[in-house]
């Protein structure tokens, strides 16, 4: 499964979502992101409001509460 997690410096969700897909086995690229790297993801998707930003097989599930979706959603 390819899972690449857009986080931030300072962001407790993004560290909660890593914990998340650590405790389940679940490999994962990281990109922290810079200010020019956010605002790239918010002109790719104007609904992003908040980091961590995921995407599994290429697919945006959204934040730490869409990752915990697709995880329930794929039986994980």
């Amino acid at each position: 499964m390819n899972v690449v997690v857009y986080t931030k410096s300072g962001c407790p969700n993004c560290v909660t979502a890593k914990r998340l897909l650590d405790s389940k086995g679940i490999g994962f690229e990281e990109i922290v992101a810079t200010e020019d790297g956010i605002n790239y993801l918010a002109a790719q998707y104007p609904e992003v409001r908040q980091m961590p930003q995921i995407f599994i097989q290429g697919q945006r599930v959204g934040g730490l509460a869409g990752l915990q979706a697709a995880l329930l959603e794929l039986g994980l």
